[in-house]
């Protein structure tokens, strides 16, 4: 019985985390009680030395002195404050009026809304309750289609897990051991990418099935001038000065930033992308403000209801992130700061109030508690699973797999999202991650030849940030569709504008509507497998010398040092106590050796 409990320990020990888990008990706790009680069992067959959990209180000490997680209640705070000061209504009012003429329009205003509570709030359940109570009965009462409805609510309010600052890409960076910079830096792209498909899905369909999207009619858009127009067209000029000026910011940051930071390597094109916004936003705000405070009346309502509803939280994100890819401030201090900034719009907007502040800190306390006693559990269990070698088991589990390494990322895509369906993704983060993590190290670099392996983890980070992401819209227990049904109409109701009566929205709606973005999600998760560059374009450009600038360099380096040994201190001797004597200097010199063979390589190449 013990060789036999000793040869299958590994197996044993999912099945009894599989258990624990069935038996209703929390996560966290049921994580923690495996780990345990297995190794204690290791303990007495032998397979572990008896004071092998005498470690893990280090283990512990060490996870609540990490100071990557300090962005966890940082960046929740900001998002739960943005959330309580009413900017979600804001936003979903003032950007609907702007895209409500067209066809698809409160579908395409439910999407961008969705993006940036995304990239300000980062809490899924907010932003699909939100636009769930907000812009449901609007959809409903103009004759949305009810699965594009329903559809456009649930995937927007998901996209808190993919577009910086995410918790997930936090987490994910933790328990992969990367930068969360460089992990922010990689989802950038992919996020605005999977945003724009959203809205070509939209779009697509308001060309093809007009009817299942219809604008909203002349009664229901309220920011007009006294004239009639609609003030689309000042707006409009507003974006196009702003968009001029964030342009060209972007043909001078680099050269300037080179100068300012005295950095050698080119501003990569996040950094750029994120700062010219930055620009743009302030130049946009001022414009406003100026023309307010001073009476111009060149812009129209509907411009400045833009302008001071929309410009404020784009200037706050574009902010933390522009100063983390600045390498200004850590993940850290981003989320500080973005918290800081987000109590200073809610007081300047007259919405924040101690009990705002009290509700705020009490749901950041208990969603880091959440994470962090999830993490505690995954140590244990981890620490027991490492102790057995369980790291080896998958590794020889997933290299018997056909295809290798693009096997491999495929079977652990579609492990990831069978388990999204039952699951949360925090809990994914913590248990599969660190699993199969030491063998996506081991693996992956042969799909990307010449790729620093770091810039290889971030790729198949943001690869299953995204498959994460689906977990919150896979039926039967996504998180999402659950959100929205709490909030959706369940039985039949009397519209109070229209007076007609609206049929209930039911569940296999809300699971319909869901299904034609998890494809467009599976498409880009197939889409960042098969371009790898939309991850790693920015973080794997180095500044390429020649020859001649090689042997400048080494000999700028060899002339500095025999400065060095040339300099007589006060007292005569030599001012490095560490150099080399004359005998052995005449003996062997390290530095003429490497410059003639850089030489000879050089005249090699040459031939």
């Amino acid at each position: 019985m013990t060789a036999l409990i000793a040869e299958n320990f590994v197996p044993l020990l999912f099945v009894g985390l599989f258990v624990f888990l069935l038996l209703g008990i929390p996560v966290a706790f049921g994580l923690a009680a495996t780990g345990l009680l297995f190794g204690f069992i290791g303990i007495e067959v032998g397979l572990f030395p008896a004071n092998m959990f005498g470690a893990l209180p280090l283990r512990v000490f060490g996870i609540m002195s990490n100071d990557t997680l300090l962005a966890i209640p940082f960046f929740t705070l900001m998002g739960i404050i943005l959330e309580r000061s009413g900017m979600a209504e804001d936003l979903l009012e003032t950007v609907g009026q702007v895209f409500g003429p067209l066809r698809g329009g409160l579908a395409i205003a439910v999407i961008l809304v969705g993006a940036l509570l995304a990239a300000t709030t980062g809490v899924v359940a907010a932003a699909v309750i939100s636009m769930g109570l907000i812009s449901l009965p609007i959809m409903l009462r103009y004759g949305y289609n009810r699965t594009i409805a329903t559809g456009a609510i649930t995937a927007s309010g998901t996209l808190a897990q993919a577009i910086p600052p995410s918790l997930v890409l936090i987490v994910l960076a933790d328990q992969l051991g990367r930068s969360v910079g460089d992990m922010y830096a990689g989802a950038l792209l992919p996020g605005l990418l999977l945003v724009g498909t959203y809205l070509l899905f939209i779009v697509a369909v308001a060309f093809i099935k007009p009817s299942w999207v219809p604008a909203l009619p002349p009664e229901a858009r309220i920011y007009r001038e006294s004239s009639g127009a609609s003030g689309h067209k000042s707006l409009l000029l507003l974006l196009l000065i702003a968009g001029a000026a964030g342009w060209l910011w972007s043909t001078v940051h680099d050269s300037m930033l080179k100068k300012v930071m005295e950095r050698p390597n080119a501003a990569p094109g996040d950094e750029i992308f994120i700062m010219s916004m930055t620009v743009a936003s302030f130049l946009a705000l001022g414009l406003a403000l100026m023309n307010k405070a001073l009476r111009l009346g060149l812009l129209s309502k509907l411009a400045e209801r833009v302008t001071f509803v929309l410009i404020p939280p784009l200037v706050l994100i574009f902010l933390v992130l522009g100063t983390i890819f600045l390498g200004v401030a850590t993940p850290t201090e981003g989320g500080a700061m973005g918290a800081v900034g987000a109590l200073l719009m809610a007081l300047l907007r007259g919405r924040m109030s101690l009990k705002t502040l009290n509700q705020a800190l009490d749901s950041t306390a208990r969603l880091s508690c959440f994470v962090l006693f999830i993490l505690i559990g995954s140590t244990v269990f981890s620490f027991t699973f490492n102790a057995a070698d369980g790291h080896f088991w998958v590794e020889s589990l997933f290299k018997s797999l056909p295809g290798g390494a693009l096997g491999f990322l495929i079977v652990v895509n579609i492990l990831i999202f069978v388990l999204g369906m039952f699951i949360d993704f925090f809990e994914i983060a913590f248990i599969v991650i660190p699993m199969i993590a030491p063998v996506a190290e081991k693996l992956l670099p042969e799909l990307l030849p010449g790729v620093p392996t770091d810039a290889v983890m971030i790729w198949f980070g943001v690869i299953v940030a995204m498959n994460l992401q689906t977990s919150f819209l896979t039926p039967p227990f996504g998180f999402a569709l659950f959100y929205l049904r709490s909030v959706a109409p369940k039985k039949d109701y009397k519209d109070r504008v229209t007076t007609k009566t609206i049929p209930a929205v039911t569940t296999a709606q809300i699971y319909k509507g869901s299904i034609a973005f998890i494809i467009l999600q599976v498409i880009m998760v197939s889409v960042i497998i098969a371009k790898p560059e939309l991850v790693i374009g920015g973080l794997t450009k180095t500044e390429k010398l020649d020859d001649a600038a090689v042997l400048e360099q080494l000999q700028g380096l060899g002339g500095r040092d025999e400065r060095q040994d040339e300099t007589p201190s006060p007292d005569g001797a030599a001012s490095d106590p560490l150099a080399p004597a004359p005998a052995a200097s005449e003996a062997f010199d390290p530095m003429a050796g490497l410059l003639e063979a850089v030489k000879k390589d050089g005249s090699a190449e040459k031939k």
